[in-house]
């Protein structure tokens, strides 16, 4: 994955419409206009849906969450080995619906690192963008909570918001991408998150949720390509 190629992540969260085979069609979509449009399209589809994607696509599979913890005793987690067993080759961490603190997170990070796995840290205010930054994971993503889900992107609602954590991540860690999330759905709303200095957006609803979920991506990834 180059440093400078627009991304697209889209979050399957556990709607139903991306569940078990409908995960699998659905990651197949993505990886249909990833390998159309040259973008690179990441899916993370539900947990128990994680190794079934991983073998009918191509493209990147995430985990939408691991826990900071080791394998064995640990009934309903998900450590950083059960995901590199799936075969998937990064992870979501700290998403709005699945807090962690600083330290798990800083320890899932590293131990990610040493695993080669990619890690998506989210955010939700410029001061954990700032300190999630300094972590040295792949992505940071902002996502202010109060729009995830919502009709009106973070990029319309708080594009201050988007730059300046754009400003800050860079800063603590200057290796870091940024992405952004929270009610993006549109081409126009993901060119205005490139506009602003990220390098990409998250989203999951958008897409999962779509009439035609091919025609949302493809204005998607034109979008990120401006």
């Amino acid at each position: 994955m180059n440093a400078s190629e627009g991304v697209i992540i889209v979050n399957f969260k556990t709607y139903v419409e991306s569940s078990g085979a409908k995960a699998i069609a659905l990651a197949r979509t993505c990886e249909s206009v990833a390998d159309e449009t040259g973008v690179t399209v990441i899916v993370a589809p539900p947990m128990p849906d994680l190794a079934a994607v991983v073998a009918a696509v191509t493209i990147p599979v995430f985990s939408q969450h691991t826990d900071d913890i080791k394998p064995g005793s640990t009934t309903g987690h998900v450590s950083l080995e059960n995901v590199l067993a799936s075969g998937a080759k990064g992870t979501l961490l700290n998403h709005s619906e699945r807090r962690l603190r600083i330290s798990e997170i800083s320890s899932l990070v590293q131990k990610a690192k040493r695993d080669g796995l990619s890690t998506v840290v989210c955010t939700n205010d410029l001061p954990v963008t700032r300190a999630c930054a300094a972590l040295e994971p792949d992505f940071v993503a902002i996502e202010p909570p109060e729009l995830i889900g919502g009709d009106v992107s973070v990029t319309t609602a708080s594009p201050e918001i988007v730059g300046e954590s754009v400003r800050v991540a860079k800063k603590a860690f200057p290796g870091v991408r940024v992405l952004c999330g929270a009610g993006v759905k549109t081409g126009e709303d993901a060119a205005k998150a490139i506009e602003l200095g990220t390098n990409g957006v998250l989203l999951a609803s958008g897409v999962v949720k779509a009439s035609d979920p091919e025609r949302v991506l493809l204005d998607l990834a034109a979008g990120v390509q401006r």
